[in-house]
């Protein structure tokens, strides 16, 4: 009997190693969309680097993280009522 409970415990630890794993990679690819998208707005709002910000690229780069803010809240519900569903 000490096999099969040593072996659910192994298998509870790969499920969770695995789980673990998914997470991680998951925060690996939102961190590259992340910077990504800032380099995107950068290269579309910023005509050149100074020590201010002109209101016209202040206005640009706004719009371009709420955009970005706008499409994460909504990628992100769609993933919580796919996982809710129980679906991929």
């Amino acid at each position: 009997m000490a096999g099969f409970s040593s072996s659910l415990g192994a298998a509870a630890g790969d499920a969770e190693l695995a789980r673990l794993l998914a997470a991680e990679q998951q925060k690996a690819q939102l961190q590259l969309k992340v910077h990504g998208f800032t380099e995107l707005c950068w290269d579309k709002c910023v005509e050149k680097p100074s020590s201010r910000l002109d209101s016209r690229t202040e206005a640009c780069l706004q719009s371009c993280v709420e955009r970005f803010v706008d499409t994460t809240l909504a990628v992100t519900g769609r993933f919580a009522q796919m996982v809710q569903k129980g679906g991929h």
